[in-house]
């Protein structure tokens, strides 16, 4: 079967300037809000994953789905922290695990307003397990028992008080910021400091969770039974990998339905865009299509001619779509972790997978939009496409 040449396509869309640039316009402003929506949960799932071990074991109370929602008394902390086998021990044979408390603290955002920021009173023991996830920036770390903290990077340019020197008081409790940190996870979003002083200042005297590091040879399956039934202190296990990853739940899930119902809305507007055009070029090129029947193409291969056109607008508006929203890229921004009622800062990424949907999605707008125009300008005869014209 002989195609008809793609010059003509590209004349034709050429010819057509205004209308071809109406219809590219009106892909690419959909394919960008669609591809900004993604980058953003991209994003949010991202700074979730890169922050989770899966050689770290995160302890809670049954029952609940995240540190806040867990308590453990002293008593019952200690007995996971000294009496659980499968916990790798240091070089001068300490358990790897430590407790750690988890609270809301509201304090005032730069740019006006409050947030809840998380604050979390850690061990020494958790500063070794963390030694090869965090990184100081500024200042030091804090030292035990002192009124000291240290401040996720995030933070220095979203909350007041967060620089190196500054006060940040909790409950009444003034705190010296002595250090800026940063990892690759949600830890930048959080002030740090020492558990006991915390759990003072704040009023705390139960432990929200217990961390620990398996030995390499640790069936994590077994240790969750195991820990499910012990007889002392019953509690839920998961690797800290599972942990954070069921935080993005409630938030990707948004998102995500969020993207799905502007590309339905948008989507619609952009097709019957698209299919106006290539109906006004139907009905322009009515003399052409009888032309090209005359000269012997079938059908099937005006069709595809028209196809070409709506796929090629598609794809115009595509590549305008990604060039609007690359600038996004890397942009930081915040929103509240629905399951611990606290601010998380990550920033947009623009990924292959991004980029890809994007690509995706513009050429079934365009196919949609050309399909009805293609399959009627295959049906015209070339008597009645003459005569017509």
């Amino acid at each position: 079967m002989q195609l008809v040449p793609f010059s003509y396509n590209l004349r034709s869309l050429l010819v057509r300037r205004s209308t071809t640039l109406l219809t590219v316009v009106s892909i690419g402003a959909t394919v960008a809000v669609i591809s900004g929506v993604q980058a953003l949960q991209q994003g949010f799932v991202t700074i979730f994953e890169k922050g989770g071990r899966t050689d770290v074991v995160v302890f809670l109370r049954p029952g609940a789905t995240t540190e806040n929602q867990s308590a453990f008394t002293r008593s019952s902390a200690n007995i996971l922290l000294k009496s659980i086998p499968e916990i790798a021990l240091t070089d001068d044979g300490r358990p790897l695990a430590s407790a750690e408390n988890y609270m809301a603290v509201r304090l005032f955002k730069i740019g006006g307003g409050e947030t809840n920021v998380p604050v979390r009173g850690v061990q020494p023991m958790t500063m070794t397990i963390r030694a090869d996830d965090l990184r100081i920036l500024e200042g030091r770390t804090f030292q035990p028992g002192a009124d000291e903290i240290i401040v996720g990077e995030n933070l220095t340019r979203r909350i007041r008080g967060c620089q190196l020197g500054e006060v940040i008081r909790l409950n009444t409790v003034p705190f010296t910021v002595v250090g800026i940190f940063t990892d690759e996870g949600t830890f930048s979003s959080e002030i740090w400091g020492d558990l006991e002083r915390m759990g003072d200042a704040l009023q705390r005297s139960v432990y929200n969770r217990v961390i620990g590091v398996v030995r390499p040879d640790v069936d994590i399956a077994a240790l969750i039974e195991a820990q499910e039934n012990h007889p002392q202190v019953p509690a839920k296990v998961m690797t800290e990998a599972d942990y954070l990853m069921a935080q993005t739940g409630v938030i990707s899930t948004t998102l995500l339905a969020l993207g799905a119902f502007l590309a339905i809305i948008m989507g619609i507007a952009a097709v019957f865009t698209t299919a106006t055009t290539m109906q006004a070029a139907l009905a322009a090129r009515t003399h052409e299509i009888g032309i090209l029947a005359c000269l012997g193409f079938r059908p099937l291969a005006i069709m595809l001619s028209f196809l070409f056109e709506s796929l090629v607008l598609g794809l115009l508006g595509g590549l305008v779509g990604i060039l609007l929203t690359l600038p996004l890229n890397g942009i930081e921004t915040g929103t509240t972790n629905m399951m611990t009622f606290t601010e998380v800062a990550f920033a947009f990424r623009i990924t292959p997978q991004v980029l890809g949907t994007a690509i995706v999605f513009s050429l079934l707008l365009g196919l949609l939009g050309g399909a009805v125009p293609a399959f009627h300008a295959a049906r015209m005869s070339a008597v009645d496409a003459l005569r017509r014209a």
